[in-house]
Order: C-alpha cells, then structure tokens, then sequence
C-alpha cells in the first residue's frame, strides 16, 4: 500500500472546510465588521414563502431563514402571525445587503417594502443585524445564489 503524503491530508482538509462553509444549511454574512454564519432554512416555493417564520416562538441566536425569489422583483414583507420581532434583510441577485428593516414587530400587518431588484430575503432575530453590522453592502454567500454571479460564490 502506498504512503500518502502530508500535502494530500492538507489537501483533503481544505476542499472539506470549504464544503462544508458553502451547504444548504449554511449562510455566511460577511462585511467590514468581519463574518456570521448561520444555520438555514429555505424557503423557495411560493407556499414555504407564504409561510416564513410565522407561529414560532423560539429562533436559536444563530439560525435564520433564506427565501429566494425565481428572479429579482419587488418584494413586500408583513409579520401577520409570527410572533418573535425579526430583523429582514433584503439583497439584490448578487448577494449584496440592499436594505435591513430592523425589529419587524410581532402580528403587524404593515406592509415591508425590501425594494426592487430582490431576489433573496433572509430572516434573524430581531436586532441581531445591527449587534454583528449587517447592513447595505454586506454580502451573502449561499449555494442559492448563482455562483457566475454572485459577489462571494462557494
């Protein structure tokens, strides 16, 4: 059997971190504030949309929920029926922040205009955001987003 040198186990280590940094259960922010990683959801049909994180009333400090839209559009919010206050960050088909609404209020039916142009939506606690600097600019890095256009592909 033949010997397998300390370059392939460095190898092997790198490709699996990066595997496991890029999954569908893993989103990472990062900005000028550095970088958060959080446990994922998707929601990418029009009914998981429809749903979100409505009837919750626990989300764990570093979990969130990603919708992703087939295209940018224009996108509206409310938070009928979620009962925990959310942080909603908006992001154009890049993956770059294009808006945080902070601390969506729990049963409000007002209506949460993200802007045009979003295809991805993703859902924190509320105040989550402004406590690690998510804000407009930050950039998203999910196997959802095409990797030929995204701002930090997989």
């Amino acid at each position: 059997m033949k010997k397998i040198g300390f370059s392939f186990f460095l190898w092997l280590t790198i490709v699996t971190s990066a595997i496991a940094e890029c999954s569908e259960s893993r989103a990472s922010f990062r900005g000028d504030w550095g970088q958060a990683n959080f446990s994922t959801e998707i929601a990418d049909s029009h009914a998981e949309r429809s749903q979100g994180l409505m009837h919750r009333e626990v989300l764990p400090r570093s979990s969130g929920m990603l919708f992703v839209f087939e295209r940018p559009q224009s996108v509206w919010f409310w938070m009928k029926d979620t009962l925990i206050p959310l942080d909603i960050i908006f992001m154009d088909q890049s993956g770059t922040v294009k808006k945080v609404h902070e601390m969506a209020k729990p049963h409000d039916l007002t209506r949460i205009h993200g802007g045009d142009d979003i295809q991805y939506v993703f859902e924190i606690n509320g105040g989550l955001a402004a406590a690690l600097g998510i804000a407009a600019g930050t950039q998203l890095r999910h196997p959802a987003i095409d990797q030929e256009i995204g701002v930090w592909p997989c």
